[in-house]
Order: structure tokens, then C-alpha cells, then sequence
């Protein structure tokens, strides 16, 4: 599960930990050591997960995350902070937390508390619209628009598409789309996917100048 986490810690050591810990989890992640830039980020870049400590230079973590939320920030935020009692763990949760996680701490429960947010997280965000550069998909309406304008596919396509935009910058190899998209790994051979790929690809991308979807030779496919 690639993700893009952005992680707001002021110990330096325990930052560069982290860092390092869930960039071997396969996590992509952006450090902070104060929150000056953080909203100019998440307004950027493509962020699907905030770890967020209380005790922060300026000001308190909550109150940012709660003036996130009140801004319509939606991604998910666990809070990672020494504020241990029930008050600072309700208070957590109250202003926009989607878990709590008190220091000291258990490096590999975080990974796993991490995995359990982005995989309830992302079912959530992803029942509206998906929006992959100019490609979105609505639905709700199962309706496809390419830059603005309406493009026709098949069903087969729609979920197809959908499964490549979840899983964006993930190489997909046949087998896990045969499952996951078909829903029948033993019956299709995996010509079935390159053919269905193909033309996907005419469908989205006739004049072959954005390369939405890409080959990752002896692998699979990936959307980047």
C-alpha cells in the first residue's frame, strides 16, 4: 500500500526515525519539524495521511489540525504526542483526529495503526469521485471525464480505471487485476488484461501524449 504521509514531529532524531522507519514500511513521507509550510504541502501535493505531534513549536497540534478541518482539510490524521490523559486523547479526537497514539511508543504498532486508517480511510474517500490529473471519475454516476469532457467506457473499464487511480504510482501485476477487477484470477488468461488495457488506453489517451497508464515490463501496469 504506497501512501504519501506527512509527518510533523519536533525531535529531530525521532522525526528522521520515523522517517526512515515507514520509508522501509514503503511509505512515502515528508518531514516537518514545525508547521510553517505544512498547509502550503497538503494544498500541494498529493497527501494521503497526516501524523501529527501536540507539543509543537507555536503552536498546539489539535488546534492546527482542528483549523485544517474547519478549512475542509478531509485526509486522515493520527496524532502522535506525550499528551497521555483521557482529556488530551478526547480532546484529540474531538478537533479532527482519526486515531491516537500516545509516546512512548511501539514503532511497528504505529505501521500497523498506519495500514488500519489508510485502508478504512481510502474506502471512504473514494465512494464520491477519484481525480487522477484530468481523469475523473465520478461514481456514484459511473461517468468518466478526460479534461473536461465525457468519455465513454464500459463498465469493465470504469472499474478498471478506478482500480488503477487507488492504487496511483502501485505497479499492478496481472494476476492481483484479475482478481480484483474481474474477480476471476483461474478463468482469464492474462491476454484478457493487455487487450482491456489497450483500450482503455485509445479510450483515455487517442493522441498517446499523456502515457496516463504505464508498462513496467515482466510486471504489471501502473498509473503515474
Amino acid at each position: 500500500m504506497d501512501a504519501n504521509i506527512v509527518i510533523v514531529e519536533d525531535e529531530e532524531d525521532l522525526l528522521e526515525l520515523l522517517e526512515y522507519t515507514l520509508q522501509k514500511e514503503g511509505f512515502e513521507t515528508i518531514g516537518f519539524l514545525n508547521t510553517k509550510t505544512v498547509e502550503q504541502i497538503l494544498e500541494e501535493e498529493e497527501i494521503d495521511l497526516l501524523i501529527m505531534d501536540r507539543n509543537l513549536p507555536g503552536v498546539e497540534g489539535s488546534e492546527f489540525v482542528s483549523k485544517l478541518r474547519d478549512d475542509g482539510l478531509d485526509i486522515p490524521v493520527i496524532f502522535l504526542s506525550a499528551k497521555d490523559s483521557d482529556e488530551d486523547i478526547q480532546s484529540g479526537f474531538l478537533r479532527g483526529g482519526d486515531d491516537y497514539i500516545t509516546k512512548p511508543f511501539n514503532m511497528k504498532e504505529l505501521v500497523l495503526r498506519i495500514r488500519s486508517v489508510l485502508k478504512r480511510t481510502s474506502k471512504k474517500h473514494h465512494e464520491g469521485k477519484l481525480l487522477f490529473r484530468d481523469l475523473l471519475l465520478d461514481k456514484s454516476s459511473r461517468t468518466l471525464r478526460v479534461d473536461g469532457k465525457d468519455v465513454e467506457v464500459t463498465k469493465l473499464e470504469f472499474d478498471l480505471l478506478s482500480e488503477f487511480i487507488v492504487n496511483k504510482n502501485s505497479v499492478l501485476d496481472r494476476d492481483y487485476l484479475l482478481e480484483n477487477v474481474w474477480g476471476d484470477s483461474e478463468n482469464y488468461q492474462y491476454k484478457t488484461v493487455n487487450v482491456a488495457i489497450n483500450r482503455l488506453k485509445e479510450k483515455i489517451d487517442p493522441d498517446k501524449t499523456k502515457d496516463y497508464i504505464q508498462t513496467v515490463r515482466g510486471v504489471g501496469y501502473k498509473i503515474c
